[in-house]
């Protein structure tokens, strides 16, 4: 049966740019979750010196939950081959970050939609670097996950391999029992996806899952979809919301992923609005699961 996690969005501010929040104020929020682990950001102010790494594992080890997964966001779509060779070795800091910290799985993304490069140009470059990192990941019996990501909040490009022909592309072109997908239903709106589309052409490739909801905040998906795909920027019409009371029909995506034998970590990323949106979030997934999996 999956097993949830939670990642801290209502505090990223405060946990990695001005550390108004220490890790163990969000350790001790999440314990009224009921979650099994927790999904790490290698953004964390605190992960900086590595010497903190295996206390922070063991502060999360102590009240009884884990670190399974960590989230990242290489660049491996720049045309300058030593920005590319340099991000390929911040790639493998965070995979043995992942393993400092007890985790099984370490993201990586495909880069920037830069102009200039082609759809075959991005797709490889993604590639090679992701190539480069798995002899490294496996090593470390770690699982390098690709999110069907929307943007980085540093980058001035979307996600290259954002929409759905070519992350499948992307994915089609990794074939290592060490690489797999996070799926994330929500950024397919970004997209101007389907969400079930997507996973129906993935989910013999997802290993972890990003859970969150959209809503929207005027118009229909017609117009989503016809306003915000291919832009730049964050799709006005959609906001951030409570897990089970937005766009995602979460029956049917744990159906798809049910019928492929998924077992593993499910994330929770939202409860924007507070801890308390958090914990409602959290008691819709597991009844979910146990609806779904039992």
């Amino acid at each position: 049966m999956p097993q949830l996690a939670a990642f801290p969005k209502a505090y990223m501010t405060a946990l990695c740019k001005d550390g108004t929040m220490r890790l163990s104020e969000w350790f001790d929020l999440a314990q009224t979750l009921d979650v099994a682990g927790l999904e790490f950001y290698a953004g964390f102010l605190e992960l900086r010196d590595s010497a903190n790494w295996p206390s922070l594992r063991q502060q999360v080890e102590d009240r009884g939950m884990v670190i399974p997964m960590l989230c990242c966001s290489p660049d491996f779509t720049h045309p300058d081959p030593s920005f590319r060779e340099k991000q390929v070795e911040q790639q493998k800091r965070w995979i043995e970050m992942t393993h400092a910290l007890g985790g099984t799985y370490c993201r990586v993304l495909s880069g920037q939609r830069r102009p200039e490069l082609t759809i075959d140009q991005g797709v490889q470059l993604a590639a090679d670097c992701i190539h480069d990192c798995l002899p490294y990941a496996a090593e470390r019996d770690i699982t390098l996950i690709l999110e069907n990501h929307y943007k980085d909040d540093f980058w001035e490009y979307p996600e290259f391999a954002q929409q759905m022909p070519v992350f499948c592309q992307l994915v089609d072109a990794i074939n290592h029992p060490n690489f797999g997908v996070n799926y994330d239903p929500s950024n397919a709106f970004l997209a101007g996806d389907d969400p079930l589309e997507l996973l129906k052409r993935v989910s013999d490739r997802v290993v972890t899952m990003h859970a969150s909801d959209r809503f929207l905040t005027e118009g229909t998906l017609d117009d989503l979809r016809s306003e915000e795909s291919g832009s730049v920027g964050y799709a006005s019409r959609l906001s951030h919301g409570e897990i089970g009371k937005g766009l995602n029909d979460y029956d049917a995506i744990f159906a798809e992923l049910r019928s492929k034998g998924f077992d593993s970590w499910i994330s929770i990323e939202d409860g924007v609005d507070g801890i308390e949106q958090l914990q409602r979030s959290a008691e819709f997934l597991r009844n979910k699961i146990a609806q779904h999996w039992n």
